[in-house]
């Protein structure tokens, strides 16, 4: 499976962005997915996921009531729309597939990931 992320981009301050994800083939349907991001110097931290039937989703603290994450399983694709973008949201977005149906929070629980899109958020 290959993962392709897009949407990054260059916004000030209280903007959005709309990340998708898009799988080579559709097995991730049947898993959990999530987005990470790192941030320069920084490990690499889960921002959201989701379970592979969208019924059960978990947001980082510092993004919750701003960050949403879906999916579209038809179209094996995933999203993340982030309002308010604050300067401290700069990163490098991954999104990733989970080895397992429901959503996990480290890392090493995911077995397939996306080469990442930089978002900048200017001040």
């Amino acid at each position: 499976v290959q993962l392709q992320a897009s949407g990054g981009g260059t916004v000030q301050a209280g903007g959005s962005l709309g990340l998708s994800c898009t799988a080579s083939r559709r097995t991730s349907s049947n898993n959990g997915m999530g987005w990470f991001r790192q941030a320069p110097g920084k490990e690499r931290a889960l921002v959201a996921a989701i379970s592979w039937r969208g019924d059960d989703a978990y947001y980082a603290d510092s993004v919750k009531g701003r960050f949403t994450i879906s999916r579209n399983n038809a179209q094996g694709t995933l999203y993340l729309q982030m309002n308010n973008l604050r300067p401290e949201d700069t990163a490098v977005y991954y999104c990733a597939s989970a080895r397992s149906a429901v959503w996990a929070s480290a890392a090493s629980a995911y077995n397939y990931w996306g080469r990442g899109t930089l978002v900048t958020v200017s001040s």
